[in-house]
């Protein structure tokens, strides 16, 4: 594989080294049930801006209308089997994003394709609505390892896509605002902290137990900071671990910061 710093700086080679990578993880996907209550499908969003050295992900951070208000995410959320049953068809048909995949070099990893459009579909429905995405302008690189949610039991199932051209979007009230992150700043080990929750009274023992001092990585924004922890979190790592081999530092090496979670954090 090319050095970091020239595969970043290369989107063809990039997108083409992503998809062979993502590709592997499809196989784990056998005998999963995606179109359960508990399952959710977000999209993690890549863009290349033209002033920029390195790529971006994309995230929302969540408004105080819904649950976990605050929170970095990609934008995503439950299927809705019928509707996303039709548009997964419609995904498959020439030119669409699933369909470009496939004809591309997503063929060689063509099992468990009914799974992955219907995922497909899910965060792209739910992209739309939440930000105003335009699916026909994603072009999808494949999934990353499904992620459990300890305090809510919920499995999510990311799906990569890259998009060129939209900088503008349409915000519903989930979302309070897009957050761009370079991937230049992830590989910057500076930026990471462990991020110890004080949880509101009354909450599960089990929980609390299993989330102590947590990794966390920090991104300073031009009027506030953002704290990105959790399954998103996870999800990151995963990815800059499979596609550039980054791993982020150990945790009990990190500076500690303290945050509490409020009773809203898990009503709205």
């Amino acid at each position: 594989m090319a050095s970091r710093h020239d595969l970043l700086q290369h989107t063809d080679s990039l997108i083409t080294h992503i998809t062979d990578t993502l590709g592997q993880n499809i196989s784990a996907l056998n005998g999963n049930h995606v179109d359960t209550p508990t399952s959710s499908s977000v999209l993690f969003l890549i863009s290349q801006p033209r002033t920029s050295r390195y790529p971006w992900l994309l995230l929302n951070k969540r408004s105080r209308q819904v649950r976990q208000p605050g929170d970095l995410c990609f934008p995503g959320g439950g299927p809705s089997p019928r509707v996303d049953t039709v548009l997964a068809k419609c995904l498959s048909l020439p030119g669409l994003p699933f369909a470009r995949w496939r004809s591309g070099i997503g063929r060689r990893f063509s099992g468990n394709g009914r799974m992955l459009s219907q995922l497909l579909a899910t965060c792209l429905r739910e992209s739309f609505e939440e930000m105003g995405l335009n699916p026909l302008g994603v072009r999808f690189l494949g999934p990353l390892p499904a992620q459990r949610l300890v305090l809510f039991d919920r499995v999510i199932y990311p799906m990569v896509g890259w998009i060129r051209s939209q900088t503008r979007f349409r915000l519903n009230g989930e979302v309070e605002k897009v957050i761009p992150i370079s991937i230049g700043q992830l590989l910057n080990p500076g930026n990471y902290a462990r991020f110890r929750i004080t949880y509101p009274p009354g909450l599960s023992v089990t929980i609390k137990q299993q989330a102590q001092a947590l990794p966390c990585f920090i991104h300073q924004g031009e009027k506030s900071r953002d704290i990105l922890w959790g399954a998103t979190y996870r999800m990151i790592m995963m990815f800059l671990s499979q596609v550039l081999d980054f791993i982020p530092p150990e945790t009990d090496t990190l500076p500690e910061i303290d945050s509490p979670l409020s009773s809203a954090y898990f009503k709205n």
